[in-house]
């Protein structure tokens, strides 16, 4: 890199190396602790698709089988590398007035083999989809924002068939649990490691769950969460529809304030807040937003121990912007949604080592942004552009023109073989 640079590569592979140890002690034998690293260094790769077949020629390996074995066979815990992921984050990008997000994410497949697959909404596609659904736990700080945890979403259509769930490496006795059940074990699973966390947010599917929003108020946690306009609160003068509330809401009521800082500058909205009277320890308000455009509302319940300033709510009902960031920088960077497995096991591991290596971009853009504010004709440094720097300079993976052939050959040999086949079957099933 020139002397005069804004920014020195060489010191993310100083943090690289740092994280790899870091994981290090959960591989037993040095052959996958060496092969994780080259996974994960393939997962922050600029490959178009990864895969196993895709990172292993990348990486420099004869054949995907290692990278297989590891996402299938060898002996390692996928939920210790996750407790790992998680202090990683919270280590590096903490922040006393962090926020917890909830949200699920679904990533479309074909078949009904692979894990948890059925027909369901995914707000991926935006519709009714063949598809897989997991619920992610992120932490959102003024650093920073990274996944410290996931469940997959194992509908009923699973769970009511244990054969399924046996050929998918899922427990005979796997029983259904609703997103919001799902979002409650991270939740607790975070705080009884010790960490200290004063709100949580999510959509409507999680603020319309009266079991997610009690368990919070048992663990002193506060909350805003997304409620539908049809919702039904309590005040003094009675019970009504938050939508129905809100139509009360005198014009003096109404302040601009700002969710937080977009692409394009502050997300300015109206709000106002309503006190309501439920008979429980704690304060409890409906806040309402407003667009300040097109003036469609939106509702949240929220939760404090005490009184709290609206800016405060305002604050923790804007971070949940920040998991769809998330999402779509696991999936754009770090190839959260790539996955090519079917059974649990290795969805657990392939998405996991996908949060860890969106961990170490997130970890490197906060150090990067409090070392190197950079220049004033200079946006601050992305995730993006962490990545394409990190491969480039530090990684630069070459491989020779006789290792590329002997990978094409190998790719087509096993296609051929597939191709054949399926042509036996289908020739066997119409006999």
């Amino acid at each position: 890199m020139a002397a005069d640079h804004s920014v020195a590569p060489a010191h993310w592979q100083k943090a690289f190396d740092g994280l790899m140890d870091r994981i290090a002690g959960r591989f037993a034998r040095v052959e996958p602790r060496r092969r994780i690293r080259r996974l994960v260094l393939g997962l922050l790769s600029d490959l178009p698709r990864k895969n196993c077949w895709t990172i292993a020629e990348w990486a420099g390996e004869a054949t995907p089988d290692g990278m297989q074995h590891l996402l299938n066979r060898a002996k390692w815990d996928a939920d210790a590398v996750r407790d790992d992921v998680r202090e990683y984050v919270v280590d590096h990008l903490h922040d006393e007035a962090a926020v917890l997000v909830v949200d699920e994410t679904g990533d479309v497949k074909k078949g009904t083999r692979t894990v948890g697959v059925q027909r369901q909404y995914t707000g991926t596609a935006g519709r009714i989809e063949n598809s897989q659904v997991a619920v992610y736990l992120v932490y959102a700080g003024e650093r920073g924002h990274a996944a410290v945890d996931r469940e997959l979403y194992i509908p009923r259509s699973w769970t009511g068939d244990p054969d399924r769930c046996r050929a998918a490496g899922l427990g005979e006795d796997t029983v259904f649990a609703t997103k919001p059940e799902l979002a409650r074990k991270m939740i607790e699973r975070f705080l009884d490691a010790g960490h200290h966390v004063g709100w949580v947010t999510g959509d409507e599917v999680y603020g319309g769950n009266p079991k997610l929003r009690t368990a919070l108020e048992e663990r002193g946690i506060g909350y805003v969460l997304a409620v539908a306009c049809s919702a039904e609160v309590s005040t003094a003068a009675g019970k009504f529809r938050a939508d129905a509330l809100a139509a009360k809401v005198p014009k003096r009521a109404w302040q601009k304030l700002s969710a937080g800082r977009g692409a394009k500058g502050h997300r300015f909205y109206d709000w106002a807040v309503i006190d309501l009277t439920e008979a429980a320890p704690g304060k409890r308000q409906l806040l309402v937003r407003r667009n300040r455009t097109t003036g469609e509302l939106a509702y949240y319940r929220c939760h404090s121990a005490e009184l709290v300033p609206v800016s405060v709510l305002v604050k923790a009902a804007g971070s949940r912007w920040r998991v769809e960031e998330t999402f779509q920088t696991e999936k754009g960077l770090a190839g959260l949604d790539e996955h090519q497995v079917r059974r649990y096991s290795s969805w657990t591991r392939w998405v996991t080592l996908a949060m860890l290596a969106h961990a170490f971009l997130a970890v490197v853009r906060a150090d990067e942004h409090a070392r190197h504010p950079g220049p004033a004709d200079l946006i601050p440094l992305s995730c993006n552009e962490i990545q394409r720097l990190f491969i480039t300079v530090v990684v630069q993976p070459l491989h020779t023109m006789a290792h590329r052939l002997r990978w094409s050959d190998w790719r087509r040999h096993h296609q051929e073989r597939s191709r054949t086949s399926h042509y036996r079957r289908q020739a066997a099933s119409q006999t």
